[in-house]
Parts: C-alpha cells; structure tokens; sequence
C-alpha cells in the first residue's frame, strides 16, 4: 500500500509538471509584460568595474553610480558618481569626478575600455533595464535561437523553481542555465557563458582572445508584482596584440525603485538564490 501511495504521488507530481516547451513559452509572454511593467520605474545603479594585470594586481577600478529612468524604446541613464584609481609608475593615482561636478570619462587606453564594457554590458537601448536580451535569451524572439531542457525542480529559499538548461542552435550565441519559478515563470536567477571563443583566425593573426566571457543575473519580484534585476557581473579574462593581458570584473547592483510619476516605494518579496 506505501508503494502504491509513493507511485501515486510521484505520477500526480509529474503531471502537474509542464513539458519545457509549455515552461518557456509562459516565460516568453511573461517577459513581454515585464519589459512594458519596467518602463514606469526610476532606480539606481551602482557599478564596480576592475582590470587586474596577470599577477592579479589591480591595474585600474571604477566605482560607478547612475539614475536609471524609462525612456521611449529601452532606459537612459544619467552618471551621478564616478570614482576609482589607476596605477601609474608603481604608485595609485585616485580620482574623484564627484564632487567637481564632472562626470565625464578619464582619459586613457584602460578608461576607454572601462568605459565600453559598462555601455556594452548595463546600457543597452533596447532593453528596459539596460541589460542586453541577447545575453538571456528568454524572450520570444531569443527563444527561437536556443534549444531548451529541463533539468529538474527544485527550492529556492522558500519557493519552487524549474532548472532549465539552455544551448544556442548557432556557434557564437550563449549557453547557460536558469532557474524559472514555478509560479510566476518568471527567471529568478540565470548564467550564461559563451559557447564557443572567438574564431580561430583572430586569435592567430590578431592576437586577441576572450576566456571564462558570461554573467550572472538576479531578479527580485516586488510587492506590486513586477520583476527587475537587481544584481549582475562577471568576470573574463582578455587578450589583445599578444601582449596585453588583463582580468576584467563587473559587478552592478539596481536599488531605490520607485515609480517615475509619483513617490511610492516598493519592497522586495523574494530573495536572490
């Protein structure tokens, strides 16, 4: 009779489970609703951008703070804060741009690098919360590029989630792992990496290679039921013209939401895994 009550339950449980194809497409409507539910929240964003050379020593850091706010296609930002340090013959120059009231960027080959991978990775114009849906393909147009597989279920302090595992249909797109909750379908917390480096050629006649690219997202829902993230970074090493070698790190975190026309708060109701 135990058994038989144990093969029940592990059949119902199966039942209640939806196939991948079902989970990614509630996902894929549900992501659609966020984006439009994004457009009406001002927040902050504080980034961390370091370039370490090979000993590990810190060759430059940037210490970056930004009013996020909606515009008419994707998000814009406004450079509130900008600080950080460089090495230069042995010793650390520090900078402080605050205070001065000028934000624009620091002069210089690390700068500019700096510069272009906090745009590239947190700025996207398309995107409601300035991160690239090329990099999480979750959306129904980047869905088409992937193929899908669930892994299983689990819990995440408190609730249920899907583990689904994601590969690209093309060589250079990205692959990686989500974790989907079982509730809203909504991603709780996704990583990617890319699935295959750069061409062969470039690294042999330029000189140039990228090792360990992927990111790290956390979404939190809030008490009227949107989601945004608030947590992102990675960390790559890159090569370039043979002998310049640097590890680079990016860390951002989204905080002090409130609604772009009026002065009302929200709070987070569930916690990054």
């Amino acid at each position: 009779m135990k058994v038989l009550l144990l093969t029940c339950a592990l059949f119902c449980a199966r039942a209640e489970t939806p196939g991948i194809h079902e989970i990614m497409l509630r996902v894929a409507v549900n992501q659609a609703k966020t984006q439009e539910a994004r457009r009406e929240f001002v927040y902050r964003q504080k980034q961390v951008v370091t370039m370490r050379r090979a000993g590990g020593q810190v060759s430059r850091e940037e210490h970056r703070e930004y009013e996020v706010a909606p515009a008419d296609r994707g998000s814009h930002r406004k450079l509130l804060a900008l600080q950080g340090r460089y090495r230069k013959n042995g010793d650390y120059i520090l900078f402080d741009k605050t205070d001065t009231g000028d934000t624009g960027p620091v002069i210089g080959i690390e700068a500019g690098l700096i510069q272009g991978f906090s745009d590239d990775m947190t700025d996207d114009h398309d995107s409601r919360d300035g991160i690239s849906n090329n990099q999480f393909p979750l959306t129904d147009q980047q869905q088409l590029k992937y193929d899908f597989r669930l892994l299983g279920q689990e819990t995440v302090r408190g609730r249920r989630v899907y583990r689904v595992a994601f590969q690209p249909r093309h060589r250079y797109d990205w692959k990686g792992e989500a974790l989907i909750d079982a509730e809203e379908y909504q991603p709780v917390f996704v990583t990617t990496r890319v699935a295959h480096g750069l061409p062969l050629a470039v690294k042999m006649l330029l000189g140039t290679d990228i090792r360990g690219y992927g990111f790290s997202v956390s979404y939190q829902k809030f008490d009227d039921g949107a989601w945004f993230p608030v947590s992102y970074g990675g960390e790559f090493e890159l090569r370039a013209l043979f002998f310049y070698k640097r590890t680079i790190s990016i860390s951002m975190t989204n905080s002090d939401f409130h609604r772009a026309d009026v002065n009302s708060r929200v709070t987070y109701l569930v916690s990054q895994p």
